[in-house]
C-alpha cells in the first residue's frame, strides 16, 4: 500500500501527539503521585457500628485545633443529619456508605466527594462565612434520593 507524503506527516504527527499526551498524563499520574480522591482507606460497609472512627459518627476537635466531621451516608440520610462546626477552622470530612454509591456535596463550597460502600472519602475544607449550608447526594440511590440531605451550620466563636 502507497501512502501520500502529506499522509506519512500527517500520521507522525497524530502519533507523536499521542505519544506527548500519554507521557504527560503518566508523568502526572505516577511521578508526582497524583490519586484518585479519597478511596484509599477502606472499612467493611456492614460492620460500620464496630469500626472506630464510624461507630461514634459527630464532630470532634482534634489536638492541632482543627476538626473532623465523621458522617456515614445511608438510604435517604447522612448520620449525623446535622453538625455544627466554627468559621474560620479546617474541618475534614470522613465519610463512607452503607449499603449504595451516594455523593456528599456541600452546595456552594468545592466539597464534592462519591461515597462508596467500603471506602473512607476525606475532604479539607475551611468555612470563611457563618451560615447553614446544605449537603445533598447527587448521585440517584433510590426511590427516597430527593430526601437525602444534612445541614451544617457555621457558627461564628
Amino acid at each position: 500500500m502507497h501512502l501520500h507524503k502529506y499522509e506519512k506527516i500527517w500520521l507522525s504527527f497524530g502519533f507523536a501527539a499521542l505519544i506527548i499526551f500519554l507521557s504527560v498524563v503518566g508523568v502526572s499520574a505516577f511521578h508526582q503521585g497524583h490519586a484518585p480522591s479519597g478511596g484509599l482507606q477502606k472499612v467493611d460497609p456492614d460492620n460500620l457500628e464496630a469500626i472506630p472512627p464510624f461507630d461514634k459518627p459527630g464532630v470532634y476537635e482534634k489536638e492541632d485545633g482543627s476538626y473532623e466531621v465523621i458522617a456515614i451516608a445511608e438510604a435517604f440520610g447522612y448520620t449525623p443529619s446535622e453538625i455544627q462546626v466554627p468559621t474560620g477552622e479546617e474541618v475534614t470530612f470522613k465519610v463512607t456508605s452503607k449499603d449504595v454509591t451516594h455523593s456528599f456535596s456541600i452546595v456552594d463550597t468545592n466539597v464534592n466527594m462519591m461515597v462508596v460502600p467500603g471506602h473512607v472519602n476525606e475532604k479539607t475544607h475551611t468555612f470563611e462565612e457563618s451560615g447553614t449550608y446544605l449537603i445533598v447526594c447527587n448521585e440517584y440511590c433510590g426511590s427516597g434520593h430527593h430526601f437525602m440531605s444534612m445541614e451544617i451550620e457555621v457558627v461564628d466563636q
